[in-house]
């Protein structure tokens, strides 16, 4: 436990923030996911980033500093080297002679303070941003200062590659090129990573077309082009990837994936490799797996209170099948992640199969998948029931026999968490049923069927109050009840786009819809009953469907309309 995050403990006890001992919960969160104290507080709901930069300003007597809007000027960048600023958690902000203005999220710490002065030779002049405000500006910033994509391409010499600008298909690669550190190849990739890291990005595409290559990242959900690349450099970028994901160069005909690992700034990053052949080459997808950014807290996702009380109240149960559903990259992961680590405890064996293991996981067996050695879903279910496990965490379920052998696993005392692709909660039933599973096993066995999505959350800094007509709330799906509820605040705001966000949004949450298996939904599921009936029959039973969970996000201002209509089907 770090004076600062003590002191800002009770800076916040002080404040009314905190009460109780939530403070020393929070701070014991924040050592075991190794976060910084500041990022847990905002995550938790305690305090918004600008909330805690003006607490500590004024228990520091200092100004505090919206980073977002600042001008940068290259002398002021050189007063302060990057490795300093780095390892001392400041960033320069303007310099007039000796007296230096930095910007700093811990003011209290005078001997480092010290250490700045004696190695800049200035008097310091202090404001106060965030820990994690400091490092987005100053990996931007600095990284400016590097070799620009241009540079480097210019400094690509056509000898460092054997591929004409018409035929893509030479096999022949230089691996000096793209082994050697100082190579462009190898700066324009790590330059590549770096970017979408910095970005908050959490995939990165690289696509090959006919005469270029266009590379893209994902930001909050949103492909967003981030350079263009000459065709030329296609295969040694291709090949560079494929030598730190430890695949085979030589081969182009067949996808392949990998994995590897990096360090940026001081945080160790997992990325997941993705090659596939397309009509131009060879597409990679990068998977950022940033285990900093993992919610493992199951009160931290945000759910709907019924649905939050839903899915607990699964995790309780002793035995039975927990279904987490949705497309790729919709959070089903996060979700059986923080059930586990909810369920977790000395007394009970937890055991995990997944393809690929995204995330370690400290106290849990995890098992990961391997195909080629024979290690399948299935072949590896079966050897965990002779683990003696309590609980099973199984990736997801492809086929008949995997999803078998979790049913009886959940008939048979343990309780089983898995995925499985469908648009939602109660199309999963005749998802399994046209798996070729029994009704009677299906309904037996399950305890509550989840559907997720993320949505997109609208900026706090820009976003933009509108008048939303009646009608067109109603259509959205608002009831009259919803209009004349006082309790339902309908303030509704659009995106409008500011220095600190992506278009108007920053930062994704999850919207899950639960529905339980109740005695007279699985006697319906006995009966083989029309999928629409047993959804009504959850409705009635109080299940919240995504578009309605969207909707009360919508009316309290988290999210926009726009992405409600985006994210969701209509009831």
């Amino acid at each position: 436990m770090t004076q600062f995050a003590k002191k800002l403990r009770a800076i916040l006890e002080k404040a009314g923030k905190l009460e109780g001992g939530a403070g020393d919960t929070l701070l014991a969160e924040a050592q075991s996911s190794k976060r910084p104290f500041t990022e847990v507080l905002v995550k938790k709901g305690v305090a918004t980033e600008l909330e805690l930069v003006e607490l500590i300003a004024k228990a520091a007597n200092i100004p505090p500093i919206d980073l977002s809007k600042l001008s940068l000027n290259k002398d002021v960048l050189d007063s302060v080297p990057e490795d300093v600023a780095r390892d001392y958690g400041v960033f320069p902000v303007d310099k007039i002679g000796s007296l230096l203005t930095i910007a700093v999220a811990n003011p209290f710490d005078v001997l480092k303070l010290d250490d700045i002065r004696i190695v800049t030779g200035c008097q310091l002049r202090l404001v106060v941003s965030t820990e994690e405000e400091i490092e987005r500006i100053r990996a931007r910033s600095y990284q400016q200062e590097t070799e620009s994509v241009d540079g480097i391409l210019d400094s690509f010499d056509e000898g460092d590659v054997s591929l004409k600008e018409d035929d893509f298909e030479d096999d022949s690669t230089d691996l000096s090129a793209i082994s050697d550190e100082d190579s462009p190849v190898v700066k324009l990739v790590n330059k590549m990573i770096l970017d979408a890291c910095n970005q908050g990005a959490s995939d990165i595409h690289i696509e090959p077309f006919e005469k270029k290559v266009i590379v893209r990242y994902r930001k909050d959900g949103t492909m967003v082009e981030a350079m263009v690349l000459p065709k030329r450099m296609q295969n040694n970028i291709t090949s560079r990837i494929k030598i730190m994901s430890k695949l085979d160069i030589a081969e182009k005909r067949k996808p392949q994936d990998g994995k590897f690992q990096m360090k940026i700034g001081r945080k160790a990053v997992d990325f997941r490799v993705s090659i596939l052949p397309v009509v131009w080459g060879e597409k990679t997808v990068f998977r950022i797996l940033d285990s900093t950014n993992l919610a493992l807290d199951i009160q931290a996702l945000g759910f709907e209170q019924r649905c939050m009380e839903d899915y607990l109240w699964a995790c309780s149960q002793p035995y039975g099948m927990i279904l987490v559903t949705g497309p790729t990259g919709s959070g089903k992961s996060t979700t059986l992640y923080s059930a586990v680590r909810h369920i977790a405890s000395p007394d009970i064996n937890l055991v995990t199969v997944e393809d690929p293991v995204e995330y370690q996981l400290e106290g849990i067996n995890q098992v990961p998948v391997n195909p080629k050695a024979g290690l399948t879903f299935s072949g590896a279910l079966r050897s965990i029931l002779r683990q003696d496990p309590d609980v099973v965490l199984l990736g997801e379920i492809r086929d008949q026999e995997t999803l078998e052998i979790a049913i009886k696993a959940a008939l048979t005392g343990h309780l089983v968490l898995s995925t499985l692709h469908t648009n939602d909660a109660p199309s999963t039933i005749t998802r399994m049923i046209d798996m070729g599973v029994d009704p009677f096993m299906v309904s037996s066995a399950g305890l509550l069927i989840c559907a997720q999505r993320l949505g997109k959350k609208l900026c706090p800094n820009c976003k933009k109050r509108v008048d939303v007509p009646e009608k067109a709330l109603l259509d959205l799906g608002f009831t009259e009840a919803d209009l004349a509820d006082p309790d339902l605040q309908l303030e509704f705001f659009e995106p409008v786009g500011c220095p600190r966000c992506s278009g108007g949004y920053k930062g994704r949450f999850a919207l899950l819809e639960t529905m339980r298996m109740s005695d007279e939904v699985k006697r319906m599921v006995v009966d083989r009953a029309n999928i629409a009936d047993i959804k009504r029959r959850a409705l009635d039973e109080g299940m919240l469907t995504l578009r309605r969970c969207a909707l009360l996000n919508a009316a309290r201002g988290k999210t926009s309309l726009q992405e409600v209509e985006a994210r969701t089907m209509a009831d």
